[in-house]
Order: structure tokens, then C-alpha cells, then sequence
């Protein structure tokens, strides 16, 4: 303490002549006075002790983790549902109670790391995850597998944005194009492998290993967290102030009302259901409270000042949208190859994961063209032909072969890359370090908010969608068609044959050309979905341009635009 004070006294009394070691005293307790008070160049002059790599692969372990946990539950839902006893509706609250924990925990985590210290809070929440995934593999009852994952997702809530804020913290201006390709690969690759691991474990051992698997993962991400982050000078020395119990309380209520309409919604028929309805304009109202609580609080658990950044601002709505066709073209795939062309779940899951290589590919690529080219060109470029391989879903139909998803999945995902990670670093590019743990738990919970969205909205417009093209063919099949006379007396004779009664025969005949009337209705709503996907990512086109350009200096000074 006397130290501390005597290099105060030197940093507030300047004497002639002073010497470097006095110039550092006074650097020193201008860094204790609080990191608001020290230059950018301070805060930029940090180094991490060990390679910025390590640090990427420390972090990224257990993101990687996290993410893949997202997904990987979708294809084992039935046999978690037989196996404990309980309907596939009740059964999906696996999937949201995870998304809702994971959700609340996610804008907070910036005040969280301040209060325990971003390596100590980090460490905390890998140990957490692990435990509540033993937790999940041992559950005998759908409560406490419900529970487990409650916690599982309070845990993996704030490994995304700590690991995308010591990313970009740990690798200097001109390098966080790489250092975000190493993230993006992550985020992006890690859904589209869960569903075909998933797969592979639940039919090949049992459903419990998707979360056993994360026990060594867990293991080694704790070791190599402690062994190579740190915290940098300004995070030790930021104060986290009073927690906002009430912006906190309004966040967890209306996030968790939020998800519950979106996975509530299509089964209770959306707004028809007194509950949905009054559920919904709950959500709304809290929501809307806590944005003005939040913006009114000295000192809020959420920052969203930071949106005043236009960068950021615009980031963020992109960011969302990316989640909507992330998140709603993963959900589509699989649905179709395994209702209408009779895949298992593995092959589906095969079918859609080259989308992975298209995206290890484009990062690789990416990581070196931020730093060249002007972000906003590859951000157009990359929504251009995300919208492009959107478009190419749109032309499916019964007969097609694995060929005709595989193609537009891989482009989709080296698209992805081009997207996300120049998004990212033009997004964050204009912000101080100080500002980008906030910012990070804001920019990952509206794109896994996008996701909600998208695979809600996804899920309505395809049903709506069955139920419009079923009119409209149904018109055209009636008893005054010749063609459809032909087609049903071909079809009753054959029918009959088999069945030795023409009553019968003329049964299953209805019954085939109603089953035919249903899948033709459904590839077409499956058509009608992909195009819209593929005209919202050409609204984002656009909405680019709004960006200001980032360049970073070679210096290691903050980022200019």
C-alpha cells in the first residue's frame, strides 16, 4: 500500500528532471487510479506472456465444446424421450432449458468476469459445464436431466463471448482477421458436426455418450486455461460495481418468456392460444423494460450504450440475421431428407456436414484477406453467395440425390466464412478493449437469438406453407379431371388385384393419391422457405454499406476508421 501511494504522489507531482523509472510510477498509479484514466496506448503496449495461438486453442477447446453441446441433442430427442419415459413434446424442453440458461447468461458475463476475474470466471464455468454434462448422461427421470441442463447452459453461457473477447485482447489489431477465423470456426462448424456425432453416438452406443464426451474435453480445457491465459492489467484492475439485481431479473424473465413462445408457439398454434398470446406480450413488456431500465442504471449488468456505436449497431442486426439462416437452413436439411426421402438420422446428418469443410476452408482463406481488402466487400461478397447456395436448396424434389445437398452445402459454408468473420472484426473493430467483454455477450446472445427466431419462424412458414399448396393442388384433383380418372383407375385396379376387394382397392387408392397431394404440398412449402432465406440475405447486402471502414495500425494502437 505504502508503494502504491508513493508512486500516486510521483504520477501527480511531476518534479524536473524526472527519470523513466519515475515516468513508470506515475504509468503505474495512473493504471491503479482505473483504466478509464490511462491512455489507449497502455492498454494497447499489453502482451499476452505466452503465444496468442496457444491462447486461441485453449479458448476455442472449450467454445468448441459448448457449441457442438447445441446441437448434438437434436437427433438423440427420441431415444432420450423413450428412454426416460416421456412424449417428444415434453421432451424438447432438453433442448429449451439449455437455450434459455445459456441465453440469460450470455449479456452478463462481462459484469460476471469483472466480479471473479476473467480466467478464474472462465475456469469456473468449463468445471461447471463438465459436471452438469455427467449430470445429463446419468439422469433417470426427464426433471432431473431438465436440471442438469439448466446448469449445463449457465455454464456454457459465458464461454462464447470470454473466448471471443480474450481472442481479440491476446493477438495485436493487425492479426484479429486470423484470430476471428480460429473463432468462426468454432461457432460455425461446430452445429453442423453435432447432429451427425449425435447421430453416430446414439445409434452406435447410447444416447448418454453425447454428453459423457465432454468429461476429457472439459478436463484438458481447465489445464490449458490455467496454464496460458491471464488477465490483462486494465481487467484486474476494473472494478465490477453493484450487481443490477432488477435489469438482471428483467433479462432472465424475458428471455425465458421469449423462448418458451418460440418453442411453445407452433404447437399451440401461435397466437389462437390465450397462453402464447399472453405469454408473448409478457415477454414484449419485460423486455422492453429492461432495455429502459438498463439504459437509466448507472450501473447495468447489460451496457447497451454500446449500441450507439454505429459499427457495432449494424453488426449486431447483421449478426442476428446470420443466425436466422444459420440456425433455420440446419434445421430445414435434416427435416426434409428424413420425412420425405427416408434418410436416418446419420445420413442426414452426413448430407449436410460438407458444409463444415466449406467453411474450414473460406477461414483459412479469410484470415489472411482481412487485413488486405476493405471488410465490407468481403462481407457483400459472402452474403452474395450465401444467398446464391440458399437459393440453390430451393430446387429440390423427391427424386434428387445426395449430390444436389451436399454442393450447395458446401458452398453455404465457405459463404459462412466470408460472413462471420470479417462481420466480426468490423463489428468489434471500432470498439475499445474495455468495451469488448459487453459487447461480445450482446453480439453472441442476438445471434443465438436469431436462431431461436429462425428455427421457430422456419418451422411455421413450412407448416402454413404445407397447408396453402395442399389447397391449392387439391384444387386441380377432382372427379371431373380426366387425368386424375385415368391416374385413379389405374391405381384402384392395381389396388384391388392386391387386395381381392374393389371396395378396399378404391380405399387405398384415395388414400395414395392423398399421401402424394401431402408430399408434393410439402416439397413445395420446403421451396418457398429457401427462397425466403435466400431474399433475406440479400436484404443484408445493403445494409452493409452502413459500416464505417476499420484499419488498424501496425503500431498496436487502437483501431481508426
Amino acid at each position: 500500500m505504502t508503494d502504491a501511494l508513493a508512486q500516486d504522489r510521483a504520477g501527480s507531482t511531476p518534479k524536473r528532471g524526472a527519470t523513466k523509472k519515475g515516468d513508470a510510477a506515475r504509468t503505474g498509479g495512473e493504471i491503479r487510479r482505473g483504466a478509464a484514466a490511462s491512455p489507449p496506448s497502455a492498454h494497447a503496449a499489453w502482451k499476452p506472456s505466452y503465444s496468442p495461438w496457444l491462447i486461441a486453442a485453449s479458448v476455442m477447446l472449450a467454445t468448441f465444446m459448448e457449441v457442438l453441446d447445441t446441437s448434438v441433442a437434436n437427433v438423440a430427442l427420441p431415444h432420450i424421450a423413450g428412454n426416460l419415459s416421456a412424449t417428444p413434446e415434453e421432451a424438447t424442453w432438453v433442448l429449451t432449458s439449455y437455450l434459455v440458461s445459456n441465453a440469460i447468461i450470455l449479456p452478463a458475463t462481462n459484469w460476471l468476469s469483472r466480479f471473479f476475474g476473467r480466467k478464474r470466471f472462465l475456469i469456473v464455468c468449463i468445471i461447471i459445464f463438465t459436471l452438469s454434462s455427467i449430470l445429463c448422461g446419468a439422469a433417470a427421470s426427464l426433471g432431473m436431466i431438465i436440471v442438469a441442463r439448466i446448469i449445463q447452459g449457465a455454464g456454457g453461457g459465458a464461454l462464447q463471448p470470454i473466448a471471443q473477447a480474450v481472442l481479440m485482447e491476446s493477438f495485436p489489431p493487425e492479426k484479429r482477421g486470423s484470430a476471428m477465423a480460429v473463432f468462426g470456426m468454432g461457432v460455425v462448424v461446430a452445429p453442423i458436426v453435432g447432429p451427425t456425432l449425435g447421430g453416430w453416438i446414439t445409434d452406435n452406443y447410447s444416447w448418454r455418450w453425447i454428453f459423457y464426451i465432454n468429461v476429457p474435453i472439459g478436463v484438458i480445457a481447465v489445464l490449458m486455461a490455467n496454464a496460458f491465459i491471464e488477465d490483462p492489467p486494465y481487467i484486474k484492475n476494473q472494478r465490477p460495481g453493484r450487481i443490477d439485481y432488477i435489469g438482471f431479473g428483467l433479462m432472465a424473465v424475458g428471455l425465458a418468456a421469449l423462448q418458451l413462445v418460440l418453442d411453445k408457439g407452433q404447437e399451440e398454434d401461435w397466437f389462437s392460444s390465450n397462453f402464447i398470446l399472453w405469454t408473448a406480450v409478457f415477454a414484449v413488456a419485460t423486455l422492453v423494460a429492461f432495455v429502459v431500465w438498463e439504459l437509466r442504471s448507472k450501473e447495468p449488468i447489460v451496457n447497451l450504450r454500446v449500441l450507439g456505436n454505429r459499427n457495432f449497431a449494424v453488426g449486431t442486426l447483421l449478426m442476428t440475421m446470420v443466425g436466422v439462416v444459420l440456425y433455420g437452413t440446419i434445421a430445414l436439411l435434416p427435416l426434409f431428407l428424413q420425412t420425405l426421402l427416408g434418410y436416418p438420422a446419420v445420413q442426414s446428418g452426413l448430407a449436410v456436414s460438407p458444409r463444415g469443410i466449406g467453411s474450414i476452408c473460406s477461414m483459412v482463406l479469410i484470415g489472411r484477406l482481412v487485413g488486405k481488402i476493405d471488410g465490407r466487400w468481403l462481407i457483400i461478397f459472402g452474403f452474395s453467395v450465401l444467398a446464391y447456395s440458399t437459393y440453390m436448396f430451393s430446387d429440390i424434389n423427391l427424386q434428387i440425390s445426395m449430390g444436389s445437398i451436399v454442393v450447395p452445402s458446401i458452398i453455404s459454408g465457405a459463404a459462412m466464412g466470408f460472413v462471420f468473420v470479417p462481420l466480426t472484426t468490423m463489428a468489434m473493430g471500432t470498439l475499445s478493449n474495455e468495451q469488448m467483454g459487453n459487447a461480445a455477450g450482446v453480439f453472441n446472445l442476438m445471434r443465438n437469438t436469431g436462431g431461436g427466431v429462425g428455427i421457430a419462424a422456419v418451422a411455421t412458414l413450412l407448416s402454413r406453407g404445407v397447408q396453402t399448396h395442399m389447397v391449392d393442388l387439391g384444387a386441380h384433383i377432382n372427379p371431373y379431371n380426366p387425368v386424375v380418372q385415368q391416374r385413379m383407375q389405374q391405381m384402384q385396379g392395381a389396388m384391388t388385384t392386391r387386395s381381392g376387394s374393389s371396395v378396399v382397392g378404391a380405399q387405398q387408392a384415395a388414400g395414395a393419391v392423398y399421401g402424394m397431394l401431402v408430399r408434393q404440398a410439402t416439397v413445395l412449402s420446403y421451396i418457398s422457405v429457401f427462397r425466403l432465406l435466400a431474399f433475406m440475405c440479400c436484404l443484408c447486402i445493403p445494409a452493409t454499406l452502413l459500416f464505417k471502414r476499420v484499419r488498424a495500425r501496425k503500431g498496436g494502437g487502437a483501431p481508426m476508421h
